[in-house]
């Protein structure tokens, strides 16, 4: 495993736990494809904690939509102890090997569903990453956020932020601020009634 040594993102981050996750990850077929174990600390790890400084902007629990084998919930789970966080998987396979991961991080909770019928507005930030296109994953992510939270969405180089704008703006969504491999979309209204919508809609027909 690669040092971090001088990397401040890992100054909080007790690694054990995330070198048996990303063990663990790697030896469970369907949940990765990558099979080196640096490559995948690079793309599960340090990724996913690029989000961190935007995430600790924002208070209370924290919700990983669509968390599959555990990215990016495991490791901001790691950094940032003090704050519940729930891994939110749908499928049965990816929930199961959730709960066995988890034991290893006291703050993580494993729930099994779908985020059109989660929780609405129970959370301080929503983060998604390679959920859905980005403006379906602004719809299944800001109505589980209350208002003065955010999502955290990370996204490739060709998001089209104005896009995803349209959708926030129709979820109670500020502007999106775009950074390097990231929107942070603002809660500043409560969603309005109707949505998400139901399960499978926000893929069907998306709203930008």
């Amino acid at each position: 495993m690669p040092s971090h040594t001088g990397t401040s993102s890992f100054s909080r981050v007790t690694e054990e736990p995330l070198r048996r996750w990303i063990s663990t990850l790697l030896a469970t077929p369907g949940l990765t494809a990558i099979r080196d174990p640096d490559e995948a600390w690079r793309v599960h790890v340090e990724q996913s904690l690029t989000a961190l400084p935007f995430v600790e902007r924002y208070e209370g629990p924290l919700v990983d939509v669509g968390s599959g084998g555990g990215a990016p919930g495991v490791p901001l789970a790691a950094a940032l102890p003090e704050r519940e966080v729930t891994l939110l998987e749908a499928n049965g396979r990816k929930a199961a090997f959730l709960e066995r991961v988890a034991s290893d991080f006291p703050n993580v909770r494993v729930v099994r569903g779908r985020a059109e019928e989660h929780e609405l507005e129970g959370y301080g930030v929503a983060v998604a990453k390679a959920l859905a296109s980005p403006p379906v994953a602004a719809e299944l992510c800001l109505p589980l956020v209350g208002v003065g939270g955010a999502a955290v969405l990370y996204v490739g180089p060709s998001a089209d932020a104005d896009a995803v704008g349209v959708a926030a703006g129709k979820l109670g969504g500020g502007p999106p601020e775009l950074h390097s491999g990231l929107l942070v979309i603002a809660k500043v209204a409560s969603t309005p009634p109707g949505f998400p919508r139901r399960p499978g809609m926000a893929s069907k027909r998306p709203l930008a």
